[in-house]
């Protein structure tokens, strides 16, 4: 549970750190090109470098295609929300990003047989109905590229799937070369991109970028730790709620941003799920 708790209080600080980037920032695939590399870097420095080459390990080439194809699922889900946003709006886009929990719960109880009790299911369709209605707005619109909408849900809820997938799939011991092939491959992709539209990282993307990457790379490490003692169907929705819940009340402390009524409501309910969830 306190890998859990550290995983949510990362991945919180993600948002918190872009948030406080804001108007500092321009050009955010600079920033997330930064991110990435020294999310990388520090992914490098948990691993056995003799493990990392081992080429003649079987095991290794799980965790390079596995790790691989996360990085890109990772550039896939950002870039998909910049393409939504603008077509679809904030609200909603938002909403599917974070619905993208529902592709690691459902690969869990179809592949894996992770069947919550009845207390847990009830927590989890709570904890959905909680982010839907904390994002939803009367005049949000109705979506003009659904398909767009689709895709990013899966591409956010496959990343988050292949952690489990992985400690399914892949050896114990390579979970570092995991996330360092994860964090590289995303890298290389992000990297490619910035090279095509021809943009360079600037001061700001650099300090901010690096800032942001620390607690990216320990959110993920954490999610990866907690997945060895708490099953999948409680750890993603505890791990997506308990952000929102954490990022909400940063929000209020730090930002002093204003909580409507509506969004008072979601979280009681969100709180209640997560008991529900740990049942």
């Amino acid at each position: 549970m306190l890998s859990l708790c550290l995983g949510i209080l990362s991945s919180a600080l993600v948002s918190v750190i872009m948030r406080l980037s804001g108007s500092r920032v321009k050009n955010n695939l600079g920033m997330l090109t930064m991110n990435y590399i020294v999310c990388a870097l520090l992914a490098a420095l948990f691993c056995d470098i003799r493990q990392t080459f081992a080429f003649e390990n079987p095991a290794l080439y799980t965790a390079l295609g596995m790790g691989g194809f996360n990085g890109v699922l990772y550039l896939a889900g950002f870039i998909l929300m910049q393409i939504n946003i603008p077509r679809n709006g904030v609200v909603l886009s938002s909403i599917f990003q974070k619905l993208g929990l529902l592709v690691p719960i459902v690969v869990s109880v179809v592949f894996y047989q992770e069947l919550p009790s009845v207390l847990q299911g009830t927590g989890f369709v709570l904890a959905v109905a909680a982010i839907i209605l904390m994002n939803y707005r009367k005049d949000g619109g109705s979506a003009d590229f659904k398909l767009g909408l689709l895709g990013m849900l899966l591409a956010c809820g496959m990343a988050e799937a292949m952690s489990k997938i992985f400690k399914e799939a892949g050896a114990a011991e390579l979970e570092p070369q995991f996330l360092f092939f994860t964090f590289a491959s995303a890298m290389i992709f992000c990297f490619l991109c910035m090279i095509a539209k021809k943009q360079r990282i600037g001061l700001s993307e650099l300090f901010f970028g690096t800032l942001i990457a620390i607690p990216n790379f320990f959110s993920s490490k954490f999610l990866l730790g907690a997945l060895e003692s708490i099953p999948a169907v409680i750890v993603f929705p505890v791990f997506s709620v308990g952000t929102i819940l954490a990022v909400t009340l940063a929000g209020v402390l730090l930002f002093r941003e204003r909580i409507t009524k509506q969004q008072w409501i979601a979280i009681s309910m969100i709180l209640v799920a997560l008991v529900l969830l740990n049942i």
